[in-house]
């Protein structure tokens, strides 16, 4: 697996080309794998090069953590664990934004105790809370890396303004935000920004929750109990019949250098920027050495060219939010 840095100096990681995303081995993907196989997926990623492994306490809520914990438990020296504060949980579940500084401290705290470690090697804001400025996060979470219980600091789904203001006060070495073949909406300004600052880029969602692979169409039906899919605009019936135009241009494209769409998709990101590390996420260790062999996928220009042309001849349907959901997003 090749390596890739996220963030510069000594605020930096050098990581592998791409993370895992866990969140769906417990949370918001349907079916929950038995816990012993996601165990052993973990450490499979492991043994073929992943190094860096995300999770956040309201996946769960808790329980993947202490999943991920588990799993890493042995293997740590050779890994890094990313985790997320920014929420209030009450009865398991997400009730309302909390990122002021006692809670952080809490949620630091209690994250270590999960994951089984003496250190988070980047703790990243999950969303921003418009009642706390960022500059106090900013300066909790710099108090926490000179107490040794933080490595660096992250940010999700902030504009360039709130990056930049957090960056003055505690040099940010990633910004997690969605981004793919289906939502480009970070370029420009955002990726801008992050090049200028020294800021890494880790897309999350980057094959679309699992829509770009392909495999979900129109009659696809998802567990609403534990499957947030099934209430986001973007992946109802209506919206997936609409949008998969795009599904075949990655299929052609694909088909024609024997690349599945999901390999598309993640190699095309990977093309973006050498500071881009995306997470995507799986719980099938077939669809785990699917995602990992794009790290060795090489596009020539005129591959790329090709691809962004048959891609902004589509106009997408679906907001990738409800409104509630969009009211904790900045861009």
């Amino acid at each position: 697996m090749k390596h890739r840095t996220l963030g510069s100096g000594k605020h930096s990681l050098e990581v592998s080309a791409l993370g895992l995303g866990c969140m769906g081995m417990s949370y918001h993907r349907g079916r929950i794998p038995d816990r012993n196989v996601s165990i052993k997926l973990i450490r499979k990623a492991v043994e073929s090069g992943v190094l860096l492994f995300d999770t956040a306490e309201v996946y769960g809520a808790y329980t993947n953590e202490d999943l991920v914990g588990e799993a890493l438990q042995p293997l740590r020296k050779e890994i890094l664990i990313s985790t997320k504060f920014g929420f209030n949980i009450e009865n398991g579940t997400m009730a309302g934004l909390n990122s002021r500084p006692e809670q952080i401290r809490k949620v630091a705290e209690e994250s270590l105790k999960r994951l089984r470690t003496d250190v988070i090697d980047l703790f990243y804001q999950h969303r921003q809370d418009p009642n706390v400025p960022v500059e106090d996060v900013a300066g909790t979470v710099k108090d926490l890396i000179a107490e040794g219980k933080v490595r660096n600091f992250g940010l999700s789904e902030v504009n360039a303004d709130t990056l930049r203001r957090a960056h003055g006060v505690q040099p940010v070495t990633a910004l997690q935000s969605e981004y793919s073949l289906i939502w480009k909406k970070p370029e420009g300004d955002i990726l801008n920004t992050c090049e200028e600052l020294g800021i890494g880029f880790v897309p999350y969602s980057p094959v679309c929750r699992g829509y770009l692979t392909g495999t979900l169409n129109g009659q696809t039906k998802f567990f609403a109990k534990n499957d947030n899919r099934a209430g986001l605009p973007r992946f109802t019936s209506e919206s997936m019949i609409a949008n998969w135009p795009l599904i075949e241009v990655l299929i052609n494209f694909g088909h024609q250098r024997g690349l599945t769409p999901t390999q598309v998709s993640l190699a095309w990101l990977l093309h973006q920027k050498p500071w881009i590390v995306p997470i995507p996420g799986t719980t099938k260790e077939a669809h785990l050495h699917e995602n990992l062999a794009t790290s060795e996928i090489q596009f020539s220009q005129a591959d790329l060219m090709e691809l962004d042309d048959a891609v902004s001849k589509i106009e997408i349907v679906g907001d990738r939010y409800t409104e509630v959901e969009r009211s904790r997003v900045q861009n």
